[in-house]
């Protein structure tokens, strides 16, 4: 499934979708007890992705139209608009290591973004009037689904509900050029993370360890890897952040991303007014943004 939050033509209320070829089905409406919102479908567990699956499946038939939108009529918001914690991951791709001149890390590096930061597809991010270094930075989001508190790695996939896109942008200047670093201030400024279009979920990968990531700017490729250059894959990741923290449903890793980021390019290539940033990952769809 591909679920997303959306506002249908003239709503001014989210509601709980799911995207079947060029329509979205509300699945409120085409089950009744099936979740309103994404949080609340995550809360349930696997019983939330079981009701989730019975309304579209309802939905889909040809008596369900009064449920289903035009995807092209609706507005796409984050799939979730305020999740619980954002757990980002520093430098875990091999070759963005690399072009940094890093040597490759013996245990994940962790950041955190606020909640506050998430915006979706389509909405404008805005450039901070101070800050000169504005970057761009492909990601794979995973989404948890079920609680846990120190997974064993065999365990980690069977936490998780769905994965996203998710743009870490980054105000480099506070992250870069200052001591000591402010990574985690740099990273939640007001819209420094889109994500979107929706929240996919595991069947809609073949294999959930290799999944190609691509952005560009204004047309021109910047990055493109698939995560089997993750220096600590999915589960490993899972694994170290709940020996420490409890993950719980909502939560989201940022698992960081591939080489190409504008501050390692030569010259570097720094975000301004009137880029558009579009990222991609087959099975979710297209995360794009412009900057204002």
């Amino acid at each position: 499934m591909r679920l997303v939050t959306f506002l249908p033509a003239g709503g001014t209320t989210a509601r709980l979708g799911a995207i079947v070829g060029d329509a979205v089905v509300d699945l409120a409406l085409a089950r009744g007890g099936a979740p309103a919102t994404m949080a609340e479908l995550l809360a349930l567990g696997p019983q939330g992705l079981a009701l989730a699956r019975a309304a579209l499946e309802e939905g889909s038939r040809a008596g369900g139209s009064a449920a289903r939108h035009a995807l092209a009529a609706v507005r796409l918001l984050a799939p979730l608009p305020r999740p619980g914690k954002i757990l980002g991951v520093g430098r875990n791709y091999g070759a963005h290591a690399a072009e940094g001149g890093l040597t490759t890390q013996e245990k994940p590096r962790i950041f955190v973004k606020l909640s506050s930061t998430v915006i979706g597809t389509g909405t404008p991010i805005r450039k901070p009037s101070a800050v000169r270094k504005l970057d761009y930075e492909t990601e794979l989001a995973v989404v948890i689904g079920t609680a846990g508190h120190d997974i064993p790695e065999r365990d980690a996939l069977a936490h998780v509900a769905g994965y996203s896109i998710l743009n870490d942008v980054s105000a480099r200047e506070l992250q870069f050029d200052v001591s000591p670093p402010q990574t985690s201030f740099a990273k939640s400024m007001d819209g420094f993370c889109p994500m979107g279009p929706c929240l996919a979920t595991p069947d809609e990968f073949a294999d959930a360890a290799d999944i190609e990531l691509s952005c560009s700017v204004n047309g021109a490729e910047v990055q493109r890897a698939t995560t089997k250059d993750m220096i600590f894959p999915v589960p490993a990741l899972i694994a170290y952040l709940s020996r420490y923290v409890t993950l719980e449903p909502g939560d989201v890793i940022a698992t960081g991303t591939p080489a190409g980021v504008g501050a390692f390019r030569k010259p570097p290539r720094y975000l301004e007014p009137g880029d558009v940033v579009r990222m991609e990952i087959p099975g979710i769809g297209v995360l794009e943004n412009a900057i204002v």
